[in-house]
Formats: C-alpha cells, structure tokens, sequence
C-alpha cells in the first residue's frame, strides 16, 4: 500500500510491428539492410529484437523506483498474458529500496534510476546493472496564475534549494521569462525523503550546471539538503505531485511517468536550459535526441549519466531507467524466469515497443545498449 503515493495506472494501445532482414548479432538478432541493386537506397535504421525465453514456473518480485513502478504495472499484466505460469509482483518504495532489496536478495530485480556507483560495484560485484529503456524528469510547480513553461536554470533551482530565491518574483527567475508576470509567491522547495533515483539525477543536473552545489551538496540518491524555511520531503514521485498541489508556490522534481498526474492536477511544468544554452522542454523527442549522444559511450555495465550533454535540442534531465539484478539467483529456474521477463521487457516488439512506452513517454533503448542489455541478462544463473 503506497497511500496517498498510489500511481495512477495507464490503459494499453495497439502497435503493430514489422521485422524483417533480421541478422543475430551477440545474441541479439537485428535489422540488416536491404542490399541495393540498380538503385541507391538509404539504409533503413538497425533495430533489435532479443530471444525471449520460455521461463519455467516461478514467482517473481520487483521492488523499487516510483519513476519506473507505472511502467512495470503495464508490463506485468503484459508478460503474464504470454507467460502465464509466471506471477510478477511489483512495487514502487524508492531506487535506493530497490538497490538494497535486489543486493540482500530480498526481490529478484531492484528497479533504479541511478545507475550502480564504482563502490557499490566493487563492493557488490555480483550485481547487475541492466538498462531497460529511456527516462527524464520534469520540473514541476504550482504558481498561481501561472500555467505556462516557465525557463528554469541549474543556478536558479540550485540557489532555490540552497534557500538563496525564496520568491517566484526574484529578479534570477524573472531575468528568464521577462514576458511573464511573476507573482509576489512564497516558494517552497518539495524534495524526496526516501532513497530515489530522481534525487540522483536531479542533483546531478544542479552539480553539472552550479558549482556551489556541486562542492556543497553534490549528489546521490540521497543528499544533505541544505535547511531553508520552506522547504517539504515527499516520498515517492507520487507524494511529490500530491504535495505539490496542495501547496501554492511548490516547485518538485517529478519523473515523466507522472506527467498526466501533474496535468490533472492543475501543475505547471518548466523549459530547462541545457548544455548547449537552449531552454528545452521535456518530451520523448528531446529526451532521445540527449540520450542518442551518448549511445557509443554507454560502457558495457550501462553506468553512464546523460545529464546537461552539450546536444541541440536536447533535454538535459535524461536517464537510463536499471534493472538491479544479482547474477546468482536463488535456483536456475527461478534464473531463467528473470532472463526471460526481463529479454521480453528490452525487446523491441515487446516491453520496448511503443505500444507500452508511449504510455509513459518513455525512450526505447538503442539498439547497441539493448544489445550490451542482453549480454548483462545472459549472466543471470
């Protein structure tokens, strides 16, 4: 029970996909092109579609981000409806949650935003850190009168958490949006009190973007938060939009999954600028446009942050959404139930079409990461 943090849940759509050309690559099969004859052709872009195994009968649990949680309660029911010997119980208490369940073997996969620390590898290094799809993260206020995109910085919401702005009025946030009228409006900085992988990507942009928070505060998925006068900890990306709107002049970090909530409740959300100095929107287009530059460095544990890239056109609160994953499972089994619900969710046709991502914005992972994904999930045992 998440209580007043319940996630509101998305109806399926249709999708229909064609494949064709396939080649098998590293376990992976992908999309090869036509060869040409008498005419020039452009390639068609490669694509991906993984093996999924037939699992035995299991039961499986899934605890973790509140960000992903809505995606794997349209997944679940999904994979189940094809694998029906195969129960999945899911959970939305926070990345940092699923991180220690999925290490202490509480649950089979620990969902994260924040990928997998070099200590927490080296400490652990039986744990696997799967990318499973694309995510990022909105900015979220409640301004009365205001229901436009507001330009946000990494100083100004910086200096806002550091308790510097203390009115929606300041010159720092006018200077920004000089057709806007600002009014005379408290602010009151929402911030997540549980462990959470949107604090680790939020401060992450604050660090890439403030040097006073980067040395002062810096980041992780959970932080010291600097004591200010209004200031409110939520749990759960949930408690943050509730929150939100029942406090006038509240700005939240809130992940994209949320965005029909933040809608339906009456919130604003902000343009944020980016490396490159662009005030940018978040969307899927923005989002795959930041999260394409980084493709070819993504190393082969997917421990990458994508966050304030100089990319044009691009959103710069991007993520990989993790599976955190103990390669030595309970039995072989149990092992190959966990390859195959998580091969069905990276497939191109099946947990990565649009038919499911689209119901959460989401990103489909590239074809190499989903590539580097299934060697990850090949050493489940």
């Amino acid at each position: 029970m998440l209580g007043k943090n319940a996630i509101r849940r998305g109806s399926a759509s249709a999708l229909v996909i064609v494949i064709a050309g396939a080649m098998t690559v590293g376990g992976v099969t992908s999309l090869a092109s036509a060869k040409t004859t008498h005419h020039k052709k452009k390639k068609p872009p490669v694509s991906a579609v993984v093996k999924v195994e037939t699992p035995p009968s299991a039961n499986l649990t899934e605890t973790g981000s509140t960000l992903l949680y809505p995606l794997w309660n349209i997944w679940a029911p999904a994979y189940q409806s094809v694998f029906s010997q195969v129960n999945v119980t899911t959970g939305g208490t926070g990345s940092g949650t699923g991180i220690a369940d999925a290490a202490s073997g509480t649950v089979n996969i620990g969902s994260s935003d924040a990928y997998l620390s070099s200590s927490q590898l080296q400490s652990t290094p039986n744990l696997l850190n799967i990318p499973l799809g694309i995510s990022y993260q909105m900015i979220v206020y409640n301004v009365t009168g205001i229901r436009s995109h507001l330009n946000l910085n990494g100083t100004v919401l910086a200096e806002i958490y550091q308790g510097t702005i203390t009115n929606w009025n300041d010159p720092a946030i006018a200077a920004l949006n000089p057709k806007v009228t600002l009014p005379n409006l408290p602010i009151v900085a929402l911030h997540r009190s549980d462990g959470s992988g949107d604090t680790f990507i939020f401060t992450q942009y604050l660090s890439r973007t403030d040097p006073s928070w980067s040395s002062s505060v810096s980041y992780g998925t959970t932080v010291s938060w600097p004591t200010i006068k209004n200031s409110l900890g939520e749990q759960g990306n949930g408690g943050m939009v509730s929150g939100c709107n029942v406090t006038p002049g509240c700005i939240a970090y809130v992940g994209i999954s949320f965005l029909s909530d933040v809608l339906n409740d009456g919130l604003a959300y902000g343009a944020l600028r980016n490396g490159d100095g662009q005030y940018v929107l978040p969307n899927p287009t923005s989002a795959g446009l930041e999260s394409a530059a980084y493709q070819r460095q993504t190393p082969a544990n997917g421990t990458i942050s994508m966050i304030n890239g100089r990319v044009k056109g691009g959103y710069p609160i991007v993520n990989y959404e993790y599976a955190i994953v103990n390669k030595d499972q309970s039995s072989a089994s149990t092992a190959r139930a966990v390859r195959s619900l998580l091969e069905w969710c990276i497939n191109l046709k099946d947990g990565n079409s649009a038919q499911y991502l689209s119901q959460v914005r989401f990103v489909a992972l590239p074809p190499s990461v989903r590539a580097q994904s299934v060697v990850q999930i090949h050493k489940i045992q």
